[in-house]
């Protein structure tokens, strides 16, 4: 049985401080630039993790992270078990935070445009993605078993949007609420939806080597499961926030409800041989679209889980991963090739066929090349499983920061005032 020591638990507590207080400092710190804190977030672990504090100061890095020092050590396991629970325990309530922001009317409302968007958006890079890595496989470093996955895997990394991202961009530029504004955060939402669950069963057969019959069970399952929750369960849970917001004390009883909901929902998908995150995303959303959710309640769930949680797996990003020594300059070169070209033209001939003007079709092309959070998520989770290595989630973060800080200007070259 493993279990922490007394010195275990004084290192494990002071690396989560640690972690927590310098991720806090480096997000306040990128907002006052008006980029998003995750940026923030991801430096605080860089300069933390091997890539600076285990360069210049080895003693110090060894002595606050053991456990990623010298993983191969008897001793460090405790804490790294430790670790890795709050680690998981952070992604899943993140991916339950973004469950929340789809609103599945408004892809509904779209219609037309948001689905052919969304179609070529998704269609175009994953074909690049693919090719690319089928011509590139040492550049990649893609075995010849792996070929196939790991160029569907970075096909899909290049189809995905950061809704948050480019949301928050939206809103500043006063365009959200537009037709076009409407257009791009409809076809973000519904490229999350489908970029989850293909990843989720792209996982599942990394891990499982799934049969046929196997992969049928989980797909079945999984859309009666989702099926179940965006319909049965959003009204259930709809007609039973009120009770609970009026009988339980305030906040805690929604918060423990939908944390409990989000648990269950993350354990239910990985027993089915999908990953845990497509869960609890999935009872986000059904939580999400309750109209008796209270806004201050929302924005608490959403305070606590983004402040707390979200820094935590953000930060050992840098932790765990040394940018100095993984970084490649010809791969993400290439990387950043293959997701401007790709996403930018298949949204744009997406929306043009949509119905949206030639120049407004372009506006949408640039917004939903923004990458993000969700893509640096499948990243991590896809090192995690061996299918790719360091230098290739190196360049994958390095994409996020790049079309971040772009997605802006590129969107004021090309909308039609």
């Amino acid at each position: 049985m493993v279990k922490l020591g007394h010195h275990d638990i004084i290192v494990f507590l002071i690396a989560l401080g640690l972690i927590l207080i310098i991720a806090r400092l480096f997000a306040e710190l990128f907002n006052q630039f008006k980029l998003p804190s995750v940026l923030g977030e991801i430096i605080a672990g860089v300069l933390l993790g091997p890539s600076v504090l285990g360069f210049f100061w080895p003693e110090s890095f060894e002595y606050l992270f053991p456990f990623i020092a010298h993983p191969e050590f008897t001793s460090t396991i405790p804490v790294q078990y430790a670790m890795d629970s709050m680690i998981n325990i952070s992604v899943i309530m993140l991916l339950f935070v973004a469950g929340m922001e789809v609103q599945l009317p408004l892809v509904i409302e779209q219609g037309k445009v948001a689905l052919s968007t969304t179609f070529f958006s998704m269609l175009i890079p994953i074909a690049v993605g693919y090719l690319g890595v089928h011509f590139l496989p040492d550049l990649f470093m893609a075995t010849d078993g792996d070929v196939g996955l790991v160029g569907f895997f970075i096909g899909v990394v290049l189809s995905i949007t950061a809704l948050p991202v480019i949301a928050r961009i939206l809103i500043d530029m006063k365009l959200f609420k537009t037709r076009i504004g409407m257009t791009i955060i409809a076809s973000a939402m519904l490229i999350d939806l489908l970029g989850w669950l293909i990843f989720s069963v792209l996982l599942s057969v990394i891990e499982g080597g799934s049969s046929g019959v196997d992969l049928t069970y989980t797909l079945v399952s999984i859309i009666l499961f989702g099926g179940f929750m965006l319909t049965i369960g959003t009204r259930l849970i709809d007609k039973s926030l009120p009770w609970v917001q009026t009988k339980f004390a305030w906040p805690g009883g929604v918060l423990a409800l939908s944390f409990g909901l989000c648990f269950l929902g993350a354990a239910f998908t990985e027993s089915i041989g999908i990953h845990s995150i497509l869960g609890a995303f999935i009872v986000g959303i059904a939580f999400g679209e309750s109209a008796n959710l209270r806004d201050r309640t929302r924005e608490i769930i959403h305070q606590f889980i983004t402040n707390v949680f979200a820094p935590i797996f953000f930060v050992s990003i840098g932790l765990y991963v040394n940018f100095v020594e993984n970084f490649n300059f010809s791969l993400i070169a290439i990387l950043l090739v293959l997701a401007y070209s790709s996403k930018i033209l298949g949204a744009r001939i997406g929306a043009g066929l949509g119905g949206l003007s030639k120049k407004d079709a372009w506006t949408v092309g640039v917004s939903m090349n923004t990458h993000g959070v969700l893509e640096i998520i499948l990243g991590s989770l896809a090192m995690s499983v061996g299918l790719i290595n360091e230098e290739v989630f190196v360049a994958i973060v390095v994409l996020v920061v790049v079309s971040i800080i772009t997605s802006a200007p590129m969107i004021k070259r090309t909308i039609n005032k």
